[in-house]
């Protein structure tokens, strides 16, 4: 896929991939949290839903996708496995994705159910995991690296193991919550720009500095720098977006598991 280097062309291309299928715990709300930062710094969001069967954009700034039911994972299992290459190709040149729970797992090796059954994953993350009968639910907050604490909701019975391949974990986790698998504290994980985590909530509107990370990660791979215009109008729209996403991270994080 060529690379676009006009700075005068704003245009950022995201794609929404298996909302249809992927998307039962509200993962939507991180496209729209997206699409409205980005716009309040400048830029033009394309969001291109993509769902099984259907035509593959042409340019790729970032991908998002959500969570799903173990039956939901394998009713896009094939067509994921169509476009693997595509999406191993995008994320060794750098483009952003930010891929939540199903998802997640599909990108590592493998996922097994806890009835056995095992579907095959992508090795775009080099991880596996394999459900449990016992679900790993509540809110959640943890330490990154890249973006300082995140908070969000934790909804999955798979037990996640990261593994040594260039591949490292996301997040620490930092405090009674579970995480990958509830034995070495690690939450998530990230190799290239592609981060793969648990957090629902949706995570993005209470957690604006790792929309920002993937709005100006995005950016920079296709214009080579991210340069908010934003308005003094915009700007105010975006201090009380961050206002109030502090005030649900402080809720959400004193709130019991």
């Amino acid at each position: 896929m060529t690379r676009t280097t006009q700075t005068n062309t704003r245009v950022l291309d995201i794609v929404s991939l298996y909302p249809k299928d992927m998307n039962i715990y509200g993962d939507t709300g991180n496209v729209k949290t997206v699409e409205l930062r980005a716009r309040l710094y400048g830029y033009e969001p394309r969001i291109h839903a993509y769902n099984v069967g259907d035509a593959w954009p042409e340019q790729v700034d970032l991908v998002l996708g959500g969570g799903g039911q173990d039956k939901g994972q394998a009713v896009i299992s094939d067509d994921l496995f169509a476009r693997a290459d595509t999406l191993r190709q995008l994320a060794a040149d750098g483009v952003p994705m930010l891929l939540i729970c199903g998802l997640y797992q599909l990108f590592g090796e493998y996922f097994e159910t806890h009835e056995g059954q095992r579907l095959p994953g992508i090795h775009v993350l080099g991880v596996h995991t394999v459900g449990q009968d016992t679900r790993m639910i509540g809110n959640l907050v943890e330490k990154t690296e890249q973006c300082g604490a995140i908070v969000g909701y934790e909804n999955h019975s798979g037990q996640t193991i990261v593994h040594d391949d260039g591949t490292q974990p996301w997040a620490r986790v930092e405090n009674e919550g579970t995480g990958n698998n509830g034995s070495d504290f690690t939450e998530g994980a990230r190799k290239y720009n592609v981060i793969g985590t648990y957090m629902h909530g949706s995570v993005l509107p209470k957690n604006p500095q790792l929309s920002d990370f993937l709005i100006r990660t995005a950016a920079e791979h296709r214009y080579g720098t991210f340069e908010p215009t934003s308005t003094a109008e915009q700007k105010v729209q975006l201090d009380k977006l961050n206002a109030l996403a502090q005030a649900a991270f402080d809720v959400a994080s004193t709130r019991p598991r």
